[in-house]
């Protein structure tokens, strides 16, 4: 007999504004989580079904730890809420020192939000900032990159570069410009790992800033490995070549780790992973195990003491938000770092390298896919789209895995994989051979 409460199951569907759905579409043939537990969500049709998206890229320690959910109920029966507006509680700074540790030196500081948006507006702002204090106020313009996504706040839809995301929205922040996406399935589809084409991608920095002047640009922000744009990876040396032209162009460099932060690519941060250092981190997603909202942004010694340098009195940066450092945030982050260090989840994705790049080299051939690519635990298998109906085969292939026990996540005829660090290698067998299966079922 299903353990399921089918009492979940709202009478009312109109009064909820989704996001990022179509809301009718939904409606006319809903379908509802319920319930979730390690490397498995259920619904309310008592389907098991893996979960290939760690949430949205989020649960990286798995559903339903009970360490996390104790240490939110203890945090509760201490302290409910403290804002940190010239006030302080312990939490925040215990789990600001701890977060640091596992960031390279000297990204030693880092300022508490409440989500990849918050993340990313903050370190967009702490960019302007600390290039009007070094006397500096020219350095305006910010750099974002084609089909990256940067959360929707008005900042990081405006460094952000996918369509959709924009086009609704007005002019949204001048002053912004983008480079080139580095996808080329030309010379790069079924690479394993890093591409070993499109070092050059870079030089299209170079590009922007013999247009606008080095004096006008304050900060190029990307994703280490783009995320909702479809999985797509930096060719090898890109990030030390963007790297090397942010510098020798006074420009801070953003990387925007939402998605690669806390393990998903084999290490604490990609910066860690690619060996590429940046001026600012942002972080959300994996920081809790998705548990409480919860972000944070890491800035070098220098940034940081550019500010803590002015010589007013007063407040150094004038920006926060009600729950930044919230203590029930901090100790659901607390536990979950004792959960990446004690079960070394950082790391792991590193020991499943071979069986994740094997599976998914091994759609080269498969009807109707163009590209497989990632690196662990992250990866992407892109479908020819319809030539009549682009988007929908992808669609269909989404319903098939869910029909089959593998909730997977397509953005268009992409369907994106990143599975909970916990996963097992008979796991990721079991979902690359569902994913197969129903690929093969749809023309």
């Amino acid at each position: 007999m299903s353990q399921l409460d089918h009492n979940l199951v709202p009478n009312d569907l109109e009064s909820y504004w989704m996001p990022f759905t179509a809301s009718r579409d939904f409606k006319d043939n809903p379908r509802f989580i319920v319930s979730a537990d390690g490397m498995y969500y259920h619904d309310s049709d008592d389907n098991k079904l893996l979960d290939v998206s760690a949430g949205l890229w989020c649960v990286n320690a798995g559903h339903h730890r009970p360490t996390i959910n104790a240490a939110i109920a203890d945090q509760l029966s201490k302290l409910d809420f403290a804002h940190s507006f010239n006030s302080g509680h312990p939490y925040a700074f215990n789990f600001a020192s701890r977060l640091v540790a596992h960031f390279p030196d000297p990204l030693n500081h880092v300022f508490l939000t409440n989500s990849g948006s918050e993340s990313v507006d903050t370190a967009l702002k702490i960019a302007l900032a600390y290039h009007q204090h070094k006397g500096k106020g020219s350095k305006q313009r910010l750099i974002g990159r084609e089909r990256a996504y940067h959360g929707m706040g008005f900042g990081g839809i405006s460094v952000g570069g996918l369509v959709k995301n924009r086009q609704s929205f007005g002019q949204l922040l001048p002053g912004t410009d983008h480079i080139r996406h580095t996808l080329d399935l030309e010379r790069n589809a079924f690479s394993r790992g890093l591409p070993e084409h499109g070092v050059e991608f870079a030089e299209d920095l170079q590009r922007l800033v013999d247009l606008h002047g080095a004096d006008n640009i304050a900060a190029l922000i990307v994703e280490p490995v783009s995320g909702a744009g479809g999985v797509i990876l930096p060719p090898q040396g890109y990030l030390q070549r963007l790297r090397d032209i942010c510098k020798q162009n006074d420009i801070l460099l953003i990387f925007d780790e939402v998605i690669t932060g806390f393990g998903r690519l084999g290490a604490a941060s990609a910066a860690e992973k690619f060996d590429v250092l940046p001026d600012i981190i942002t972080t959300a997603k994996g920081i809790s195990n998705a548990t409480i909202p919860l972000g944070g942004v890491f800035v070098s010694d220098d940034v940081y003491n550019t500010f803590m340098e002015i010589e007013s009195p007063g407040v150094e940066l004038n920006h926060g938000y009600t729950y930044s450092g919230h203590p029930v945030a901090c100790a659901a982050g607390m536990a979950t770092l004792d959960i990446y260090e004690t079960e070394s989840l950082f790391h792991r994705a590193n020991r499943l390298e071979a069986t994740w790049l094997d599976e998914l080299m091994s759609f080269a051939g498969e009807p109707n896919v163009i590209d497989a690519r990632g690196i662990p635990l992250i990866g992407a298998i892109e479908l020819a789209p319809r030539e009549e109906a682009p988007m929908q085969r992808g669609a269909e292939v989404g319903k098939r895995c869910y029909e089959k026990g593998a909730w997977v996540r397509t953005i268009g005829d992409i369907v994106v994989l990143s599975p909970p660090l916990i996963v097992t290698e008979s796991q990721i067998l079991e979902i690359f051979e569902i994913i197969r299966s129903s690929i093969r079922e749809v023309a």
